[in-house]
């Protein structure tokens, strides 16, 4: 099988048809932000749905079944009815259900048996939203002005989304960026709602840009081959030009966030007026993580084997210069998150985001061995899964939770004199493996009659459940603590 437009007659779309369409689909996603972002869905549903119909019908004008429309929209009139009554889980299955039904029915000639109409609905929902990246690069595929625009394309969107995420972990560059901006704006922008816009622009395309699915004897050997020819043609997103630039724009970049974080967070630099130290230390450690996962996507991307930068001899130290400076963002966000700990003390949650950023860091020394050795993509796939698999290898052996209870017991303000008061709920939540840590803070309390009821509650918890069938050796070690300086509660061995 393959693809082909709505109709036979029709070849793929021109590139500046594309861009109308292009155009329209953007107009659809602004919409769905004004009616769905930050809002409780209602009768916007449908009134995006019918606005998406007529955005639909504009665009493929040249392709409808002029003797077909009036069926397709009592077919998305009855799919709109149960949305205008109640927006639920039901209501929307319905609706799409009537809207793949009623574009194809207006624009597929082979919608001729239920097979066809589930293959249909697949290449609409499933595949569809996937297809607004192949056409987008499409419409910079042409040689002239247009190809100049597209390879500072990835430079300049990557580069404002590293921006957006700088402001967020950053006190210093947020307050930068809003002094661009004029004040009294009527809504920041965010990275969750770049998101949506990109998943709203991808939703909405496969019905701006039709494209069914032919039967296999359909189409011959030829115009499949001119249909396939432009998507070999090499495209300026991701050429030489393009990764060169974006190297260039990405170093400069994470050398303003690298000095700032050398200058205060490392060196302890007195901080500008209004911003606090806490603010710039604990703030942002997963933005910066962020922020060097997608940087580690676009390294793979552009130093894919056999690509046009893979041998560039001046691409390849702006490749290493960067993941250096991702690295050293890693150890940044991990000062960050120690600084945090040591003030609001330890969780199962801070504990595994340490050890998450230790493998992101990890990630990247591995691309760089990929990229220095030659060796394929799934070489760098299976050494990220041994390391995925020894790392949690190693954390199934480790007893976190007498870790936990021990550190924040131990760093709290009643032991250390600063930091948090020790959070008790939150040591009993951990269960009888806190045991240790809940007698260093009954110590510290002075024997509060109160905590030592709770931890007796605990011990004979453990001792009540406790038989060989729930044997363990590291029940047994907590049973053995708890024998030696309990003797009157032992719980057996």
């Amino acid at each position: 099988m393959s693809f082909a437009p709505m109709a036979p007659a029709i070849r793929p779309a021109r590139e500046s048809v594309l861009v109308v369409k292009l155009a329209i689909a953007f107009a659809l996603a602004a919409l769905a932000d004004w009616l769905f972002y930050d809002q409780t869905p209602g009768i916007s549903v449908a009134m995006f749905a019918i606005a998406l119909a007529c955005g639909s019908v504009i665009a493929n004008m040249a392709g409808l079944d002029r003797n077909k429309i009036g069926l397709a929209g009592l077919i998305l009139l009855a799919g709109l009815a149960p949305v205008v009554e109640e927006v639920n889980a039901l209501s929307l299955i319905l609706l799409f259900l009537a809207f793949g039904l009623s574009l194809a029915h207006a624009t597929n000639p082979d919608l001729d048996s239920p097979g066809r109409f589930a293959l249909a609905l697949r290449d609409l929902f499933l595949i569809g939203p996937f297809r607004f990246f192949r056409d987008a690069i499409g419409v910079f595929s042409l040689p002239g002005f247009i190809s100049s625009i597209a390879v500072w394309l990835v430079p300049l969107t990557l580069g404002s989304i590293f921006i957006l995420l700088f402001g967020a972990a950053n006190p210093v560059i947020e307050k930068w960026i809003a002094q661009l901006i004029p004040s009294g704006g009527a809504s920041p922008i965010s990275v969750a709602r770049l998101l949506f816009w990109t998943a709203a622009t991808m939703f909405v395309w496969p019905f701006i840009q039709i494209w069914w699915r032919r039967k296999p004897a359909s189409p011959p050997a030829e115009p499949v081959l001119q249909a396939r020819e432009p998507a070999t043609r090499p495209s300026p997103l991701f050429g030489a030009a393009s990764i060169l630039r974006s190297l260039i724009l990405f170093n400069l970049l994470f050398a303003v966030q690298t000095a700032l974080d050398l200058i205060y967070l490392w060196g302890n630099v007195e901080l500008p007026p209004a911003i606090t130290y806490a603010s710039y230390a604990h703030d942002g450690a997963y933005a910066l993580i962020l922020t060097a996962l997608l940087a580690a996507g676009f390294v793979l991307a552009a130093m894919r084997p056999g690509g046009p930068a893979e041998k560039s001899k001046l691409i390849r130290p702006l490749v290493y210069l960067w993941v250096a400076q991702n690295i050293l963002l890693v150890a940044s966000a991990m000062l960050r998150l120690d600084l945090y700990v040591q003030i609001y003390l330890l969780t199962y949650w801070r504990v595994a985001a340490f050890i998450w950023m230790l493998l992101v860091a990890l990630g990247l020394v591995l691309i760089v061995a990929r990229i220095v050795l030659e060796r394929p993509n799934s070489w760098l796939i299976r050494a990220n899964l041994i390391a995925l698999t020894t790392v949690l290898y190693a954390c199934s052996l480790i007893n976190f939770t007498p870790i936990i209870a021990d550190y924040n017991v131990t760093h709290s303000g009643e032991a250390s004199g600063r930091g948090a008061p020790i959070d008790v709920n939150y040591l009993f939540q951990l269960g009888p493996q806190a045991l240790p840590a809940i007698d260093k803070a009954i110590q510290l309390r002075a024997f509060d009659p109160t905590l030592v009821s709770r931890r007796d509650c605990l011990q004979r918890r453990a001792r009540d459940t406790a038989s060989w069938r729930a044997w363990d050796f590291r029940s047994w070690r907590l049973r053995r603590y708890i024998s030696v300086l309990h003797p009157g509660s032992a719980t057996g061995s």
